[in-house]
This record gives C-alpha cells, sequence and structure tokens, in this order.
C-alpha cells in the first residue's frame, strides 16, 4: 500500500510539475490572447474608420479562433488538473486514515502485548512462590518420613528385642 502511495504521489507530483511548467506558458499565452484581442479591438476600429482594411478581418479572425481553440484547450486542462488534485486529495485522505489506523491498531496491540507482559510477570512471581511452598512441603515429608523410618527401625528393634525376651521368658 505505501509502493502504490508512493507510486501515485510520484506521479501526481510529476503531473503537479507539468502542471507548474504549463501554467507560465498559459499565463504567457493568456497575456498574448489579452494582446490580441487588443490589436483585433483596434482593427475592428480601424475597419470602421478605414474600409480599405476590410482584407485584414479574415486573419483577425482566424487569430481569435485560434485564441477560442486554446481557451478551451486551457480550460479542459484547468479540469483535468482540477480532477488530479482531486485524486490527489482523497488519496492523501485515505493515506491519512489509514496511517490513523494503522496507529490505533498498534497502540491496542502495544496495550495488549504489555497486559501480556504483566499476567505473565504475576504468572511467574505465583509460580515460583507455588515452587517455594512445594519445596517446604517436600522438606517436610522428607523429615517426615526420615521420622517414619526411624520409627520403623525402633518398632523393628523393639519387637525383636521383645520376641528374644519373650524366647527367654
Amino acid at each position: 500500500m505505501e509502493a502504490d502511495f508512493s507510486e501515485m504521489r510520484y506521479e501526481l507530483q510529476s503531473r503537479d510539475g507539468l502542471w507548474r511548467r504549463m501554467q507560465p506558458e498559459c499565463q504567457q499565452l493568456h497575456t498574448e490572447l489579452l494582446k490580441i484581442k487588443e490589436y483585433k479591438d483596434m482593427q475592428e476600429i480601424q475597419i470602421k474608420h478605414q474600409s480599405s482594411r476590410v482584407q485584414l478581418t479574415e486573419p483577425l479572425e482566424n487569430k481569435n479562433n485560434e485564441l477560442l481553440l486554446f481557451s478551451e484547450s486551457q480550460e479542459r486542462q484547468q479540469e483535468e488538473l482540477n480532477k488530479i488534485r482531486n485524486h490527489i486529495y482523497r488519496e492523501e485522505q485515505s493515506h491519512c486514515s489509514e496511517q490513523e489506523r494503522m496507529k490505533t491498531e498498534i497502540s491496542d496491540l502495544t496495550e495488549e502485548l504489555h497486559q501480556k507482559e504483566i499476567t505473565i510477570a504475576t504468572i511467574m512471581k505465583k509460580a515460583t512462590l507455588l515452587e517455594r511452598q512445594l519445596k517446604m512441603e517436600l522438606e517436610t515429608k522428607d523429615k517426615l518420613l526420615a521420622k517414619q523410618q526411624l520409627l520403623e527401625f525402633q518398632y523393628q528393634v523393639i519387637k525383636s528385642e521383645n520376641t528374644h525376651l519373650k524366647e527367654m521368658v
């Protein structure tokens, strides 16, 4: 998506650069158009005053037609540029909203990870405590087992003494 966005941004920048290079030219042509219109107006005035210059009307009309065609072309280019700008704006808005969504998602995942780390730390503490308790219980049971074995041994000794005494009696 980043690559598409970069590619689209590059394309739009190149089109914008092209448009920016065309603007001074269009401005110059517009200035020339105004000059030509002034010239045409002056020619029309001269035509009214001098009927001998009727031949100049045709070239002026040709120039006027050229200017009208140029003006229409300029309007189409302006419309295309506006479409491109609108497309760029929509893409940038889409990209910004996608970035915000990703930031929110990363924030949520970071929070979830933090909670899991806290849970793991708590479980580790409990496991350590249970391990200590288990060791203590094992030590206690080992002591009780040793005591029981000692008592059994003493019992066997007394039993054998008792048996021996019974035999003597």
